[in-house]
């Protein structure tokens, strides 16, 4: 037997979990070297996981335009003669013995290399010369008789119209090459297919280089699981399964929040192992770490792809995964096994444990905010946690953090394990808690006195002389720190600051656009904290909804009542005026009828705002609503809306009765009917025009929408947690965090 630090092995592409089998092949006397591969990043080279940072290889050698696979073989075997040199030794010291993919980059040279030099191979000739495409690996498991994907790909768009204009949407596009979520959007349209077509054409890939070929393929609906496997001489040994927590976030449809274990003697698994080594087999896959993604339908599973090297993230379930496989091993040291000890690797069982040694998952953090990092306070608070074993930052102090929209793009990856499944799935919710808060990072920000808006702001002219502008005080863009004062999480206590975003509560005024109805409790609320409150009433606001007031608010007095102007401008010096010295630290909505000002307002003001641009201008319509909620993917009702009735005429005779005409802007059940046949909706939809709306005004737009069958559910919600009470919702406006959950 060879003396193993005389046996090289060639690792092409090592970063993510490469590093790792890098490092177990290192740990066992062997030298490795890297291979780049052109076009590979540098910024690529650097994504070493943090447990491989010692990590150091014998040498290295970058793949070069122009040449073949004898030219990448001369030039390995003279940098391994090089390396020997160095210590002392011959230039036959050194003898390869192994050719694996450290990532995904890495595979085709890999296959190819390993092939060319006769060590354990996978080979890349014939129907397997491509397995890494995602189109050919559909092509050759539909070859082999199994479920395979509806699929379409090509170099220009011509290729793959007449799939995108046949098949029911949404449907996948992705590189054809793709690793992790790089690229790979959901598209609910043919004309948003054709635009995201062209994008993946024009800009690099993750891994470096650009996309040549895109594919379009039928959206597979169901949980999808990973099978991660280890191959030798065509045997598969299962090394975990698990099922992906992917759910839509940030704009992005495939946003991964985590990973959790099944048990290999679940039913499900006992259909996916099998159904993956069949794939495996169509591939050709007889030699290494393999890492197949399933979708289960409902007509049983479905390969999304085979990824044929370790699973990625840089390793990061490896602590988990030998932990529920009783401490004993996971897919990193079976692959060190596949190549380099055969008597090991046929000790290694067939599947991992039933039941599973531990409990536990991996949680993928998720960022919904952006910015130059300052510092990391959640990171300290998610290693207190019960449940903690491991913690990977993808972000660092000074380095940027943006909007988490797929893997590559998370801010970070933990690991949580506990005896305790109640512990381990409340130490989880606290993490989607810290998320939602953005209290992982605190940024850097530039304080910027936020002064009163002038007429010059506007373009309307300037201030009448002597006219002292509104003093505002220093801002930031969030508080240094969440609040913690949980008494049953006293192992999150030490360390923690408690910060206020306000100063002064009697310097400061709330606006409360149109307070009726559980309006007015708001705005009691924020009196009772000690501040002033302004009544702004919109234009057609009746004077009868003002008397609307619950009778536990008695009398409210309010600071100022102003009435909405003609323009933006004309409202905003009005709120301004009112408020005198007084600093007004949020605009809200008192009710339905206020929503699209407060929301205007609030972003004029520059406090706290949902905003009024874009998609979002019109949210409280609710035909607009229905069409944003079916962008993102979400069941959504059948509609029609028109000011005038051939506008839904079409809708209104094709469509099941009985359907439902209302207001787009209706409050309640303002307006709203149940209409049981055509000649009934059409009188409805002309009395709508005719009649004054609760709030006051009238009608300008109708919206006709099927019936739904079911029971209806309300939910009451805010924007930072949810919150069952009215303080909560006051709370969150003028406070860093909740107290309390």
């Amino acid at each position: 037997m060879m003396n193993p630090s005389q046996s090289l092995i060639l690792i092409v592409d090592p970063y993510s979990t490469g590093c790792m089998v890098a490092q177990e092949i290192s740990k066992r006397g062997y030298p490795v070297m890297a291979i780049w591969t052109k076009g590979f990043s540098d910024e690529m080279k650097t994504h070493v996981p943090v447990s491989c940072r010692d990590l150091k290889y014998v040498a290295q050698v970058q793949d070069e335009e122009g040449w073949d696979l004898n030219d990448l073989e001369k030039a390995v075997k003279a940098t391994a003669v090089s390396a020997a040199n160095k210590i002392g030794r011959g230039e036959d010291y050194y003898t390869i013995v192994g050719c694996i993919a450290g990532g995904e980059a890495g595979v085709d040279v890999a296959d190819a290399f390993s092939e060319h030099l006769g060590v354990l191979s996978n080979g890349a000739k014939g129907d397997f010369a491509n397995r890494r495409d995602k189109k050919v690996q559909q092509e050759l498991v539909r070859s082999a008789g199994l479920r395979a994907v509806r699929q379409a790909c090509g170099e220009k768009f011509e290729d793959v119209e007449e799939f995108l204009k046949s098949e029911s949407y949404p449907v996948v596009l992705k590189p054809t090459d793709s690793a992790g979520s790089d690229g790979v959007k959901l598209c609910h349209t043919y004309e948003e297919a054709k635009a995201h077509f062209a994008y993946l054409l024009t800009v690099e890939a993750v891994n470096g280089g650009f996309n040549t070929q895109v594919l379009c393929q039928e959206f597979l609906r169901g949980n999808e699981y990973v099978i991660d496997h280890v191959s030798r001489n065509g045997v598969h040994k299962t090394m975990m399964v698990w099922v992906y927590d992917k759910r839509p976030r940030n704009g992005s449809q495939f946003v991964y929040f985590g990973m959790i274990p099944i048990d290999p003697m679940s039913e499900e698994a006992k259909v996916l192992i099998p159904y993956t080594r069949g794939v495996l087999d169509a591939l050709g896959m007889v030699h290494g770490p393999s890492h197949g993604e399933v979708i289960f339908t409902e007509d049983g599973p479905c390969l999304v792809e085979m990824n044929c090297r370790a699973h990625g993230g840089d390793g990061n379930w490896a602590p988990l995964a030998r932990a529920l496989c009783g401490g004993k091993y996971c897919q990193v040291e079976a692959t060190a096994d596949a190549y380099l000890d055969e008597d090991e690797f046929n000790k290694l069982p067939d599947t991992p444990p039933s039941p599973l040694q531990a409990h536990g998952l991996e949680v993928n953090l998720v960022s919904y905010s952006k910015g130059k990092v300052k510092s990391m306070p959640g990171f300290d608070v998610i290693k207190k946690l019960p449940s903690f074993v491991w913690l990977s930052p993808a972000a660092s102090i000074g380095s940027e953090v943006n909007f988490t929209v797929d893997l590559i793009s998370s801010p970070g990856c933990c690991v949580l394990m506990n005896s305790d499944k109640a512990v381990l799935q409340k130490d989880l919710d606290f993490i989607r808690y810290l998320e939602e808060i953005n209290g992982l990072f605190v940024y850097e920000t530039k304080g910027a006195s936020l002064a009163r808006p002038t007429a010059a702001t506007f373009g309307l002219g300037t201030l009448p002389e002597g006219k002292k502008l509104h003093r505002r005080a220093m801002t930031i863009d969030r508080p240094g720190m969440l609040r913690i004062m949980s008494s049953d999480r006293p192992e999150l206590r030490g360390g923690l600051m408690k910060r206020f975003t306000t100063i002064d509560a009697s310097k400061e005024v709330a606006v409360v656009v149109d307070p009726y109805s559980t309006g007015c409790l708001i705005a009691k609320e924020i009196q009772n904290r000690g501040y002033k409150v302004i009544a702004l009433w919109t234009k057609g606001f009746s004077d009868e909804m003002k008397l609307h007031v619950p009778l536990s608010c008695g009398k409210i007095t309010y600071h100022a009542e102003v009435t909405e102007g003609d323009d933006l401008g004309e409202t905003t010096r009005a709120l301004y005026t009112a408020a005198g010295q007084l600093r007004i630290v949020c605009c809200i909505a008192g009710g339905e009828a206020g929503v699209d000002a407060a929301d205007l307002l609030s972003e004029r003001l520059q406090v706290r705002t949902n905003g009024a641009q874009g998609v979002f201008a019109n949210r409280r319509d609710k035909k607009v609503q229905q069409e944003l909620i079916a962008q993102a993917g979400i069941r959504s009702v059948r509609q029609a809306a028109g000011k005038k009735f051939e506008d839904v005429r079409e809708f209104l005779l094709k469509e099941e009765y009985p359907v439902v005409l209302k207001p787009t802007d209706s409050a309640g059940t303002d307006g709203v009917k149940l209409c049981h046949d055509f000649d009934e909706a059409r009188e409805h939809f002309e009395n709508l025009f005719e009649v004054e709306a609760v709030n006051g005004g009238y009608n300008t737009e109708v919206l006709c929408q099927e019936f739904l069958r079911g029971k209806e559910v309300r939910f009451v919600c805010q924007s930072v947690r949810y919150c069952p009470s009215l303080c909560l919702i006051t709370r969150c406006l003028f406070s860093s965090c909740l107290v309390r959950r």
